[in-house]
């Protein structure tokens, strides 16, 4: 005798009886959408909208008066970068052509893969990977890739998922990945004297984008730059101090100041903590006696990295936010916001959540999909 065999459904769900024997199913989900995710990602959720916390508005002038139009918003710009600048301290020269030079050339799937040494100051220069889509022809959008080592942004250390270089030249953009190892702080090696090392890792990043901009594959006006953790500060710095960038995603580097937060360690002498003969025992921040250089004047005058973000507009970025930057950090970016708006401009501000620090597959196609919202390849 065969059993009857019955389906009932109710919402996402599935029964199947077989006689007496009784079988639920879930319907596989349907395909994350990161194009959908992105254009729904530039409004904060309703607990966090329209507050300005204890931030102070970008748009308040050094001298208490307020920003009224967009005419008056380029010398407040101009004021809020000084003010950085000036307490990082001043950049060296940029270079306008900086040298290139092919090391090695393959062809791999889909694109081909240089490593380079490129001149990233007067007398330095790193080792870098370049990757080019194959068949290309005119000129492309370009995005920088920062992180503590060129290989992870080009595919090259799995099982990684920062691989941003390699993912982007896949969606047709020429990409360029470079690395430096923060600690070589401790004997400034590779750092000059009188600059915080973020805001020269910046400078280094502000060269190679002007490096990128000199390649005949390469359109100049259409330039992101993006990393994750400390790529992600590195990326932030490089994009909000160097007006050229066309626009960026910050994976989890943490956008604000946040001392119960070990991983936003800002305090580090590696970031902006950077003072000769005096430097603190690393790690968490527990006592505020023991912050230095630029970091410990910043805290000490109440400024935050709001100020940075507002250098952004009008161009557009992307809060890649884990751990560290939570949907919370909404009512920092409410600041940017408030610029964009003042400028005309909207949907300039966009920020993803996930739970954890590193990338997920969505998280991660997410941010390759702002790319080619944004550089359009």
């Amino acid at each position: 005798m065969k059993s009857l065999c019955l389906f009932q459904w109710w919402s996402q769900t599935a029964t199947v009886w077989f006689g007496d024997v009784r079988i639920t199913a879930t319907p596989a989900p349907a395909a994350f959408d990161a194009q959908a995710s992105i254009a729904a990602s530039h409004a904060p959720p309703a607990d966090f909208r329209d507050q300005p916390g204890s931030f102070r508005s970008p748009l308040m002038r050094d001298d208490g008066t307020r920003v009224a139009d967009a005419s008056q918003w380029p010398a407040r710009r101009a004021e809020i970068l000084g003010f950085w600048h000036g307490e990082m301290g001043a950049w060296p020269a940029l270079i306008d052509a900086p040298r290139v030079d092919l090391v090695s050339e393959e062809q791999r799937d889909g694109y081909a893969l240089r490593t380079v040494r490129v001149q990233v100051a007067a007398e330095r220069t790193l080792t870098a990977y370049l990757l080019v889509p194959s068949g290309t022809t005119g000129r492309r959008p370009a995005v920088l890739t920062v992180y503590y080592d060129a290989e992870t942004g080009a595919g090259m250390k799995p099982p990684s998922r920062s691989t941003y270089a390699l993912d982007l030249a896949k969606r047709g953009f020429v990409t360029l990945s470079i690395g430096v190892q923060p600690w070589t702080v401790d004997d400034h090696a590779f750092y000059p004297d009188g600059i915080q090392p973020l805001s020269y890792l910046a400078y280094v990043a502000a060269n190679c984008c002007n490096a990128l901009a000199a390649m005949p594959e390469v359109d100049p006006a259409r330039i992101g730059v993006t990393g994750h953790s400390y790529g992600g500060k590195w990326a932030m710095f490089a994009s909000c101090l160097y007006e050229r960038f066309a626009c960026a995603a910050w994976s989890d580097g943490g956008i604000v100041f946040d001392e119960e937060r070990g991983n936003v360690n800002y305090w580090e002498p590696w970031y902006l903590g950077w003072q000769p003969g005096t430097q603190r025992a690393r790690g968490e921040m527990t006592d505020p006696a023991t912050r230095t250089g630029a970091y410990a004047r910043m805290i000490a005058a109440k400024h935050d990295l709001h100020e940075l973000h507002a250098l952004m507009a009008p161009r557009p970025f992307l809060v890649s936010g884990g751990s560290e930057d939570p949907p919370s950090r909404w009512i920092a970016l409410n600041h940017a916001r408030a610029v964009n708006a003042l400028l005309g401009v909207s949907d300039r501000v966009a920020m993803t959540n996930r739970p954890e620090h590193g990338h997920t597959d969505e998280s991660k196609a997410q941010l390759v999909e702002f790319f080619v919202r944004e550089l359009k390849p």
